[in-house]
Parts: structure tokens; C-alpha cells; sequence
């Protein structure tokens, strides 16, 4: 692994190394509100010299001639002349919406889809909407009127959200900030209470639905979302917010930033906190997030930016679903919460989470040539913390102070545990926390050349190395001085602490190397791409608990796993209002971490974990005018191999078992629209049809003893023609936003959400049985304010909103059973804020 880092080193300053100085056209793109214009075209009138603005909004390149005149444009906004004499930075340019299209963003990095050439079905929100209408929902919710996805807050607590993409989890949704992925490495998960600040920092956010266009090295199953964070401003200034809501939530922010200064440096620097009780009893939150960037010129090809944010954060948590008669008896209602407690007349969140995630990256841009360039990120995220529960003996925990709606009687466990102490023994109940600190450092490098007029060599490499710390730890005794923990064979029978490790102690290494290659090809009415991508994962695991330390079996080798793509796909516009696109690809991609040691030690270890294939195709249809945009696409993507694995333990004797063959179809038709009647009036509308299904019933699973011996006759699973559940695969949308008078938008939204069937283990369908619970469907309308003025010469904006303006009622989450468990969404809810631009 220190090779691996020292070698990313090296390819960073190789990448940095060499400045040539040559005569260029330079400028940044940006639009009304001064935020940069990523993939907007620059070219001289009469030459085939240009180039797109990167996702600064900054563009530069070698003219042809030594005078003319440059057109920028950019879709959705008024072109743009300007005319140079010899070498010449243009500085600024700012372009204006267009009246005669309909507002809105395509980017052209590497890992985003433009629209009318990049064939895939592609959904972008720019920040003013997230501004608008986030409020206190949960950042993926702003993604909630999107085709394909379903957002819900999970049990309620602050960062819980969570998000699928045309039926497929985050594990198979892949997430990238500037390009970068962030899904964890072993898992393949996100968690957003991570990444909580980003709706402050984020410049525009894109969800590509399928193959996507990201260029790392393997794609995602169900879709991409690539967000954007916003990078050093144009101009010096700033501006400060504050925002208050339901449930005492408070929030306050500074952003400030330098410009562009003489020495070539420009830096941009935000910070914000934010509180609340939480809607859920028991779910107070604290967080902070911060962000900064710094930027140097070097010459006229070459670029450094390095950006560092993050969000730490504590909140309590509603980890337990209820039943609908739970919730209907307790006093709180929907927002009952079973799983916090009172100690000494403060509350205490027996399950909540606590992490900082940081991520820095140094990005290097370099235009090598008029017909070439090479973007390098080099980045490195640092992550601590870990969730709180229970231990020790559970049925203390199940006492309360009244009924089961009330809280723990923590206080009730601090007494029994301090009689205990005077009789010399440890404590019998007390508070833990499961944490997952990790380091991780990659390479991410793209080069792009320009073979013809036409065809265009896209190539790059992704590089990274990941190290998981997992171990359980004691964060609350409840009165007693230690518990006697046995779980170490390298130190038995001690008195454990607080802060001390317990239960289980281990590493988790894992190492990524792919690479990927593209052909585009571009006319004027036609574009198309052919790709290919290959990668190497490799899996180690060290274990301080369960093993000696002169162990061999302490530390495993490491086990590869190879993984590839090819895709490909065209756009053909048939004019200037009708296009029509294709794609298709298949890849095979490694099993998670879990399916190779799958009985949580170094003994059973999985060394023909079988890969996941997957096939999807897909067709799409695009219209658009002056007043109307139109997007109608069908999907359908194969899912086999999938893999799943068990663990359970009867009578001390621990068991596994690896399924194979199990697979899904996930398949569905898209509409997506946009009519803009007048420049002040614009309705939306999204409908999405889903049919998401497992394909087959599993024949022969063998059961295997902790020894890898088989255990009994092979099991059958029986899921044929069972939904796909924990998501709903029919939802629409509708949506209307008037601008009452310059700067003051009022804006209605409708979401409704149908065909939600239960979350269910496949594993547990041994005998045929009925299909999944479904849950009711349900719909929910949103509404917010906008009022923009001038404030003693400052730009001052007032937003005021409100979700689930009727305070439905409505089940968003479920697991499958007779008497199914569930989360309630949230009734009715709040925010008002305020933002001064300086």
C-alpha cells in the first residue's frame, strides 16, 4: 500500500511538472448571479479553434489567427462576441438567460452529460432550485421529483436520508463530488449525514439515470449522481444567511471570498452550524460544515486548485421501525421513537451517529495544446466516528417511565449498576458506540486529445487505496466503573473502560485500480461513443480481536477481483427541436467486501466470489422549443449474479451461506417536462412507470458450518416474480413557479409516490409465499416564497417555505411481515431564511 501512495505521488508531480508558455485566449464563463458556466463553447468565427469552459467556468486556447472574433455560448442563455487582437484575456464574461429557450445548465466534464449530444437520460438541478426549495428536508430529497428516484429521511434523523435510482440502493447508485466517488469502498454505501453541508456549497447537481456518462473505471447499476461543488468566485464579496424552523431548528453561514487577486490567487472560504430538537422525539442534532478553495494560475495552461470540506456532526437517531398500532397509541403518534432515554433529566440518544468525513483534493488542469489537455485530481478523505446503541443485558433497556411509547429509564439502569459496583462487579447494561474510521487516498487523471475534426480519444486512470478501522467501543458505562469484556484473546477478562475497545477490533484494506478508454465521435446533428474500462479490486482483512498476535491467520493475503465494462451509445438530432439516443453496455463488477470473508473473520474466506453482471439498454426521445421540453425514455437493465450472503448462529455454532443465481429486471418508461408559457410562469411534470422484479427462483443454496463444511440438504429460494421492494417504482410529479415580480418567485410542487412494496430479505423466502406488503400510496404538496430586494445596497433574498403544506399522513418506509414494521414520514414542517450578498 505505501508503494501504491508513493506512486500517486509521483504521477501527480509528473502531471505538474512541465509549463510551457504559449500564446493563448483566456476567460472565465459565468451567468446572471456570477456562478461559473461549466461546458460552455468557445470558438473563433471562420476556425475550427476552441475549447469548453472547465467546471470553474475557465477556458484557454491556442488561436489559429492572430485577430477575430470569439462567440461563447452556452444552451439556455444569449450567445456572446467579442473580439481579440493577438494574446488576450477576456476576463469576465457573463452571459444572460435567453428568452427564447428554457433555462437551465449542461456541463461537459468528464463526468457530466450534455444534452443534445451525451446519450443518456440525465437530470440536472442548478443551486438557486436547491437554494429554493431545500429547506429541512434531507439533501437527496431535493432529488425527489426526478425520474427513478425515491428519497425518503429514513427514521427521521438529521443526515439519514437516503436515496434509490430506478430501484437500486445507494450500494449500486454511484456518488461523486466534482467527479470524485465517494460510495464507501467496502460497501459501496453512502451516507449522507457525511456530506450534510453540501446544499451550501453545491454549484449544480446532475442524476444520470443507467450507464451514465462517469468515466471511472466501473459504472454504477442503477445511475450516477455527479454534485458540483461551487468553486472559487468570480468576483470579491460574500454573503451571510440564517434560517429558523419547525422544532427549533437554527441555522447561520458566512461565505467571503477574495476574487481573482494580482499575485494570481483567488480563495473562497464558507462555514455554517446548524441545530434543532429534530421532528422525531429524541433526535437532536449539532453539525457544522466548512469548505474552501484556493486557486493559482500558472501561466496561461496551467491551473492548481485545491479544495477541503466537510460536515461534522452528532444526531440522535429512530433506528427501530414500529408497527402502524404502535405509532397509533403512543402519545407522540408518528413521531414515536423507541430508541432514547432519559439520564439525570437530560435526554440522551441511545442510538444516534456521530462523523466527520473531510475530503481534500489538488486538481491540476493543464491545456497542453489547441487539440489537448489533462485534468489530475489527487484527493484523500479522513473519517471517525460511528453509531451509538446497546449492550450488555437488552432487557434493561426495554424498561421505560410509563407505557412503551416513553423513554428509557436510563436512570433506572445507573442504580442497578451501581449496587452492582459495591458488590465488585462490572456493569450489566451500558452504552456503545460501532465505529468505522477510515483512511482513503486516490488518483484520478483524464486525457483528452482531439484525433480529427470529428473524433476525440478520451483516456484516464483511477486510482485508489482505502483502509477501514472497525471496532466497537464504550462511550457510556451508565454508573458502573468497568464491564468485564472477554472478546480480546490477546488480553481476556479485563475491566474495560470507557473508550475502550470491545467486541470486535479489525482492518478492512482495500485496493482499486481501473482504467478506461473512449472514442467520441461528434458532427453537427450526430455524436456517439464507444468505451471500455477495466479494474482491479483487491480485499484484505486484519483481525486484532479474534486472533493471537503471532497468528498467521491474524492478517489474510489479498484476493483480486477483476471487473471491466464496454458501452457504447448515439445521439442523432433531427432538427432543432426533435433528438433521439440509444445506449447499451454490459459489465461485470467484484463482489463487496462482505462476500469474500463472510463470516466476519480470516478463516472463511470466499476466494471464487462470483461477479455481478449486469446488461442494460436503453431508448430515448427528446423534444424541445421555444416554450416546451420534452424527455420520454425506456429502460431495461438485467441484473445477475447478484450477490447475496447470511450469516446466523444456532446453538454457538455459526453458519453461512453464499446465493447464487440470484437475480433482478429492473425495467421502466421516464417523461420528464418542462412548458414555460411566458418568461414569468414554468410547469414541470416528471412520470415514472417501473416494473422491478426478481427474475428467478434459487435452486441448491448450500449452507456451510464455521468449519466451511456443508451443512445439511441445499435450500431453495423462492422469489420469481416478487417485487423489488423499499422503493416505489410508480411516482409523479407536478410543478408550477411564477415570478410575481422581479426577484420574487412563488413556487408550488406535487409529489406522488405509488407501488411501494416492503423492504424483505430474499434469503428468508425458503417456501413460496405472497408478494411483499405494499404499502398506501400517497401524495404531498410542497410550496415556497422567494422575495429578493435591495437592503441598503445589499442583495437580499427572503425564502419562506413549507412541506407537506396538508400534513398527510404517509408510510415511507417498511419491512415486509404479517404485521409489517415502518417509518411515518414527516407531517407538516417549516423554514424561513435569509441570505445578504456583500
Amino acid at each position: 500500500m505505501r508503494k501504491f501512495k508513493n506512486w500517486l505521488v509521483v504521477v501527480m508531480l509528473i502531471s505538474t511538472s512541465i509549463i510551457f508558455a504559449q500564446t493563448k485566449l483566456s476567460g472565465k464563463i459565468v451567468d446572471e448571479t456570477n456562478q461559473p458556466l461549466p461546458g460552455a463553447s468557445v470558438v473563433v468565427k471562420g476556425t475550427s479553434s476552441g475549447a469548453s469552459s472547465d467546471f470553474d467556468g475557465n477556458f484557454s486556447f491556442e488561436s489559429s489567427v492572430q485577430s477575430g472574433t470569439i462567440l461563447v455560448s452556452f444552451i439556455g442563455y444569449e450567445s456572446k462576441s467579442l473580439t481579440f487582437s493577438g494574446a488576450k484575456n477576456f476576463g469576465t464574461i457573463s452571459l444572460s438567460p435567453s428568452a427564447e429557450s428554457l433555462d437551465e445548465i449542461v456541463i461537459t466534464q468528464t463526468s457530466f452529460a450534455i444534452e443534445r449530444k451525451t446519450p443518456v437520460a440525465v437530470s440536472t438541478i442548478k443551486a438557486d432550485v436547491i437554494e429554493n426549495k431545500l429547506g429541512t428536508q434531507e439533501f437527496p430529497e431535493i432529488l425527489k421529483s426526478t425520474p427513478g428516484v425515491y428519497a425518503t429521511k429514513s427514521g427521521g434523523g438529521f443526515g439519514d436520508g437516503r436515496l434509490t435510482l430506478r430501484g437500486f440502493n445507494s450500494e449500486n447508485v454511484a456518488v461523486m463530488i466534482n467527479g470524485v466517488p465517494v460510495n464507501d469502498m467496502e460497501n459501496g454505501r453512502v451516507y449522507w449525514s457525511n456530506w450534510a453541508g453540501l446544499a451550501d456549497v453545491t454549484s449544480a447537481m446532475q442524476v444520470q439515470r443507467g450507464l451514465g456518462a462517469s468515466k471511472v473505471a466501473v459504472p454504477s447499476i442503477g445511475g450516477t449522481v455527479n454534485i458540483l461543488s461551487k468553486t472559487t468566485d468570480v468576483e470579491r464579496g460574500g454573503s451571510v444567511f440564517t434560517a429558523v424552523g419547525n422544532d427549533n431548528y437554527q441555522k447561520y453561514g458566512v461565505t467571503i471570498s477574495t476574487g481573482l487577486m494580482d499575485n494570481g490567487f483567488a480563495v473562497s472560504a464558507s462555514g455554517a452550524k446548524v441545530k434543532g430538537d429534530g421532528y422525531v422525539d429524541g433526535t437532536e442534532f449539532e453539525g457544522y460544515n466548512y469548505f474552501v478553495n484556493i486557486s493559482k494560475q500558472l501561466g496561461d495552461n496551467h491551473k492548481l486548485s485545491i479544495t477541503s470540506f466537510g460536515a461534522p456532526q452528532r444526531h440522535g437517531q429512530r433506528q427501530n421501525r414500529s408497527t402502524i398500532s404502535k405509532y397509533r397509541n403512543a402519545e407522540s403518534e408518528i413521531k414515536y421513537n423507541p430508541d432514547w432515554g432519559i439520564k439525570n433529566g437530560n435526554v440522551v440518544s441511545v442510538e444516534d451517529n456521530f462523523y466527520h468525513k473531510s475530503q481534500t483534493s489538488l486538481n491540476h488542469y493543464w491545456t497542453i495544446s489547441d487539440k489537448s489537455d489533462l485534468s489530475t485530481a489527487l484527493y484523500a478523505s479522513w473519517g471517525t466516528g460511528g453509531g451509538g446503541g446497546t449492550a450488555g443485558n437488552y432487557d434493561l433497556f426495554k424498561v421505560r417511565y410509563g407505557d412503551y411509547d416513553q423513554p428509557i429509564d436510563l436512570d433506572n439502569i445507573v442504580e442497578i449498576n451501581r449496587e452492582r459496583g459495591q458488590q465488585g462487579l462490572g456493569a450489566e447494561s451500558y452504552l456503545r458506540a460501532s465505529r468505522n474510521d477510515h483512511e482513503w487516498y486516490g488518483l484520478l487523471s483524464t486525457f483528452k486529445t482531439e484525433l480529427n475534426d470529428n473524433l476525440d480519444l478520451v483516456a484516464g486512470i483511477d486510482l485508489r487505496t482505502y483502509t477501514g478501522k472497525h471496532f466497537s467501543e464504550i462511550t457510556d458505562l451508565l454508573g458502573a466503573s468497568y464491564v468485564l469484556e472477554n472478546s480480546d484473546v490477546n488480553n481476556p477478562n479485563r475491566a474495560a473502560k470507557v473508550g475502550d475497545k470491545r467486541d470486535y477490533y479489525n482492518d478492512g484494506e482495500v485496493d482499486w485500480q481501473g482504467a478506461f478508454a473512449q472514442l467520441e465521435y461528434a458532427t453537427d446533428n450526430l455524436t456517439a461513443f464507444v468505451s471500455g474500462a477495466v479494474s482491479n479490486t483487491s480485499y484484505k482483512r486484519i483481525d486484532y480481536f479474534q486472533y493471537l498476535k503471532g497468528d498467521p491467520l491474524r492478517e489474510t493475503d489479498s484476493y483480486d477481483f477483476t471487473g471491466f465494462s464496454v458501452k457504447g451509445g448515439a445521439n442523432f438530432n433531427i432538427d432543432e427541436h426533435h433528438n433521439v439516443f440509444a445506449n447499451i453496455g454490459y459489465f461485470e463488477k467484484a463482489a463487496g467486501f462482505d462476500a469474500v470473508f463472510q463470516n466476519y473473520d480470516n478463516e472463511h474466506i470466499n476466494k471464487d466470489a462470483e461477479n455481478q453482471k449486469i446488461f442494460s439498454v436503453e431508448l430515448g426521445y427528446g423534444y424541445k422549443s421555444e416554450k416546451l421540453k420534452a424527455d420520454l425514455n425506456i429502460y431495461r437493465t438485467q441484473w445477475d449474479d447478484r450477490t447475496f450472503t447470511d450469516n446466523f448462529t444456532e446453538d454457538g455454532v455459526n453458519y453461512f451461506v453464499n446465493l447464487l443465481g440470484v437475480n433482478a429486471l429492473h425495467q421502466g418508461v421516464e417523461l420528464e417536462l418542462v412548458y414555460k408559457p411566458t418568461t414569468k410562469l414554468t410547469f414541470n411534470g416528471m412520470l415514472s412507470l417501473g416494473d422491478w422484479t426478481w427474475d428467478s427462483d434459487v435452486k441448491g443454496a448450500q449452507i456451510y458450518d464455521e468449519s466451511n463444511n456443508p451443512v445439511g440438504d441445499p435450500i431453495d429460494l423462492y422469489i420469481e416474480g416478487l417485487k423489488v421492494g423499499d422503493a416505489a417504482q410508480t411516482t409523479l410529479a407536478l410543478g408550477v413557479e411564477y415570478e410575481v415580480m422581479p426577484k420574487t418567485y412563488f413556487t408550488i410542487d406535487y409529489n406522488y409516490f405509488d407501488d411501494y412494496y416492503a423492504d424483505y430479505d430474499p434469503n428468508d423466502r425458503t417456501s413460496k409465499g405472497p408478494q411483499s406488503w405494499k404499502a398506501p400510496d400517497y401524495g404531498l404538496f410542497d410550496a415556497s416564497i422567494r422575495y429578493g430586494f435591495d437592503l441598503g445596497g445589499f442583495d437580499t433574498t427572503l425564502t419562506a417555505r413549507m412541506n407537506n403544506v396538508f400534513d398527510t399522513e404517509y408510510i415511507s418506509d417498511a419491512i415486509d411481515g404479517a404485521d409489517p414494521l415502518v417509518w411515518f414520514g414527516y407531517g407538516r414542517t417549516f423554514n424561513i431564511s435569509a441570505k445578504i450578498r456583500f
